[in-house]
């Protein structure tokens, strides 16, 4: 149970935002101008804060964030390492998955690559509390689901 002073504490929310912003690409410019603009957000302090979080990724990396807007016109966001998908075609050199997956197998990976995105991902809020393994195990499913194959070594 919350605390009084947590009660009393806590900020009214007027809404919130989810976005896919490039990694060190946040600009007043559409998309991220006209969401926080008609919530009265202050977007050169959330561009700034944004290109510092995510200028150890590679430019154009889509990053998704979700901001907390205020009543106050005060905001919180917070930044996730871009999406399991966009990591496995980046790994497997595609442009997008089978059309028919299950049938069609576009690309081949191993395990090193799908440890590798899963020792990435485990830095998100979401899955900070899952086992490697367990996290392991989501992505082979998404790539088996993109038409990517998952096997020991490569022919």
């Amino acid at each position: 149970m919350a605390s009084l002073k947590e009660i009393l504490t806590r900020r009214p929310i007027s809404a919130t935002i989810r976005l896919t912003v490039p990694a060190g690409g946040a600009r007043p410019a559409p998309p991220v101008g006209p969401a926080l603009g008609q919530y009265r957000l202050n977007l050169m302090a959330f561009c700034k804060d944004f290109n510092a979080r995510t200028q150890k990724y590679k430019p154009d990396t889509p990053m998704a964030v979700t901001i907390t807007a205020f009543k106050d016109n005060t905001f919180e966001f917070t930044v996730k390492s871009p999406s399991v998908t966009w990591y496995l075609k980046k790994a497997a050199g595609i442009e997008s998955g089978s059309g028919r997956s299950g049938h069609v197998v576009v690309a081949t990976l191993t395990p090193k690559h799908i440890y590798e995105i899963a020792k990435v991902k485990q830095s998100d809020p979401y899955c900070q509390y899952m086992s490697l393994e367990s996290i392991c195990k989501s992505i082979i499913g998404t790539a088996n689901s993109m038409g990517i194959k998952v096997q020991d070594e490569l022919d």
